[in-house]
């Protein structure tokens, strides 16, 4: 495990919990088992008598949110957490969890999930040491600003977890993480998954060539600019961006339809592609964008987003595959995946529970998660590697 050396001279605030709630499971439980491995590692170097309940079998605890018949639920802990750190992990974006609202049946929405969240917190308040919550894609994140007479959702939301008693919100890669400035004195702390991105992306392409004559990174809009220069820099290739012409006079499902993509930057042709962004919601941006650079004389393009959500379904990445615009669709495991989406030929995932592992267990120790948060000697080192 990563920082060994710097949690073996320290100790763990309190006990440690994980709270998984419905439709985190999975991912909680590969968290687990990488929090129990790293416990036993690290209570074999240390010298002296263990600290209580530091190394377990499981650090899961055992709650739910069970539903009356007319959809009202309670958020229950059925064991004691008194005292622990516990870490609550929930995932907004899983819409496959159901329950019965007089007699029909409901997906979860992201408010569902959120709800759910107060629940549990209200569950452990005044019980536990410590509250923390893990939100990978964060609650109502691209309603993050107020442009006309607009509701400021994801502010009030960590607003109100701070309130109920949460003590540091951890996310991934959020839409604009100028949204800590909501809570300015609670714990905010956004990690990327550009590691991640760049494992997977060589497990599935081994024969990739990375250097600046062979590859170029893309920035889809001006929002993902920070992330493609971070990319292209510690890649040490060029980038290029894209910004969206957008008709302001007109708003469909909620936004600005967008006119054309405009490129900004070298010749693609005969390049390899990355394009870098934080999530894929219709997919109807990011395939323009692929296509556009294909057009431009571009080798194979593929897609690296944090959350993979695919509201419009799979259909028209199939096409775009089978055309050739696009070669590989990357995406974290963070939130939920159809098994539809897992079984394409142009999908691959990079794994995330054993970072989030790592997070919990660097914050439980109450140490700098900085050498968590700075993946460049990781990644420098697999460059070498796959070099």
């Amino acid at each position: 495990m990563a920082n060994l050396d710097l949690l073996e001279n320290s100790i763990p605030v309190a006990p440690l919990k994980l709270a998984a709630l419905p439709g985190s499971m999975e991912m909680a439980k590969k968290v687990d088992a990488y929090l129990v491995q790293f416990r036993k590692e690290l209570s074999e170097r240390r010298n002296g008598v263990p600290f209580s309940g530091y190394s377990e079998d499981s650090f899961l605890i055992d709650c739910e949110c069970p539903r009356f018949g007319s959809g009202e639920a309670k958020g229950k802990i059925n064991e004691s957490v008194r005292g622990a750190d516990l870490y609550i992990l929930v995932d907004v974006c899983n819409y496959s969890i159901t329950y019965k609202v007089c007699g029909y049946e409901n997906h979860m929405s992201p408010d569902d999930h959120y709800q759910d969240l107060k629940r549990i917190i209200a569950a452990a308040t005044g019980k536990a040491h410590r509250i923390n919550v893990i939100m990978p894609f964060i609650y109502e994140g691209r309603q993050h600003k107020r442009t006309k007479r607009e509701s400021l959702d994801c502010a009030l939301a960590l607003q109100e977890l701070m309130n109920m008693g949460v003590s540091n919100f951890i996310t991934f890669d959020a839409h604009d993480p100028r949204v800590m400035n909501a809570i300015p004195l609670g714990g905010f702390d956004n990690f990327m998954p550009t590691y991640q991105f760049l494992k997977a992306l060589l497990r599935s392409v081994p024969d990739l060539t990375i250097d600046n004559d062979h590859l170029m990174i893309i920035s889809p809009d001006e929002g993902a600019m920070a992330r493609a220069v971070y990319f292209s820099n510690v890649l040490g290739v060029d980038m290029g961006m894209f910004y969206k012409r957008r008709d302001y006079s007109t708003i469909v499902n909620g936004k600005n339809p967008i006119v054309a993509h405009e490129f900004l930057g070298d010749s693609v042709a005969g390049k390899d592609v990355v394009i870098i962004d934080d999530m894929i919601s219709s997919g109807e941006s990011m395939l323009d964008v692929a296509k556009q650079v294909k057009e431009r004389g571009a080798e194979h393009v593929f897609v690296c987003t944090t959350f993979g959500l695919f509201t419009d379904g799979l259909e028209k990445f199939d096409a775009y595959y089978e055309k050739g615009y696009i070669s590989k669709v990357i995406t974290t495991d963070l939130t939920y995946r159809t098994p539809e989406l897992v079984s394409r030929p142009w999908y691959e995932p990079a794994e995330m529970s054993k970072y989030m592992a790592s997070i919990i267990d660097t914050l439980n120790h109450d140490v700098s998660v900085a050498k968590v948060q700075s993946t460049t000697e990781k990644i420098n080192k697999l460059l070498a590697k796959h070099r």
